[in-house]
């Protein structure tokens, strides 16, 4: 189990391929949850448990401990911290206003943690010339209560690929040979549907990835509708998440080829 009170976790291997999970964390300072007006259940509801899991897929690994209540790593600083209902998706989030300190102090692990994501894509860039990140997610469809009717399939795809944030002709390659092989992965006999900014197009951290590397970072943000689990309960069907595992890592040689052609070493592909 990875500690929560730490920020995020960070593990190096070799490869030009990262793998993250922002919204995988649950922790909030001790100052911030005593005037905090959520439980853990309603908090986790619109958390991305479990994706820190699918991050084995890639040697290097980023996955966020802090729940995005506390401080949202996938929006800009001056909105990190849900202040008011609206930032919250109607949520009353606090019972009375945190402190400017409890407030500077999630701020800190904002700053801290877009620090540690620029060191660590400089290295890489300057090892692998072109590097992927899976910005991995997951996303509700039972907004209405746990018995309610799923919400429509043809407006909420199993995958949805988000690649708003990039210049999308740059990365083409990469992005056309991502989606045609997680839509032809072998899920438990059946085929994923995959579709591309149907539902999300990406947030801030791969906007921000973007604006900082434009020629040689590609981030897809991966959404996965909240089909294998009950996003009420919090409880997951094991079979299913191994499943959507396997089905990442079933990508992960194709993205090493298109990145061949984009000029990467093909002595720096790990086997």
């Amino acid at each position: 189990m990875l500690p929560t009170c730490l920020p995020w976790y960070l593990e190096r291997g070799d490869g030009p391929l990262v793998a993250t999970a922002i919204h995988d964390g649950q922790g909030v300072q001790p100052d911030m949850l005593k005037v905090m007006a959520l439980t853990r259940a309603e908090r986790l509801r619109e958390e991305d448990p479990f994706t820190g899991t699918w991050t084995t897929v890639a040697p290097t690994r980023l996955i966020g401990l802090r729940s995005r209540f506390e401080v949202d790593l996938n929006r800009p600083r001056d909105k990190a911290v849900y202040l008011t209902s609206d930032d919250a998706w109607g949520l009353q989030v606090w019972k009375e206003a945190p402190s400017t300190e409890c407030v500077e102090r999630s701020l800190a692990i904002h700053d801290a943690f877009y620090d540690e994501v620029r060191t660590l894509l400089q290295r890489m860039v300057h090892r692998y010339q072109r590097v992927v990140v899976l910005d991995l997610h997951t996303y509700n469809h039972r907004r209405e209560g746990p018995n309610d009717t799923a919400a429509d399939p043809i407006e909420n795809p199993e995958v949805n690929i988000g690649t708003g944030t990039m210049e999308r002709r740059r990365w083409a390659p990469i992005v056309d040979r991502f989606i045609v092989d997680l839509r032809n992965s072998d899920f438990l006999g059946r085929r994923l549907d995959v579709r591309e900014n149907v539902k999300f197009r990406g947030g801030y951290f791969p906007t921000w990835i973007h604006e900082q590397f434009p020629e040689s970072v590609c981030v897809l943000s991966v959404e996965f509708k909240k089909f294998f689990m009950n996003e009420w309960t919090g409880e997951a069907d094991r079979i299913q998440l191994d499943a959507i595992e396997r089905a990442l890592k079933s990508t992960v040689w194709g993205l090493h080829e298109e990145l061949v052609k984009f000029g990467l070493a093909e002595q720096e592909i790990p086997a």
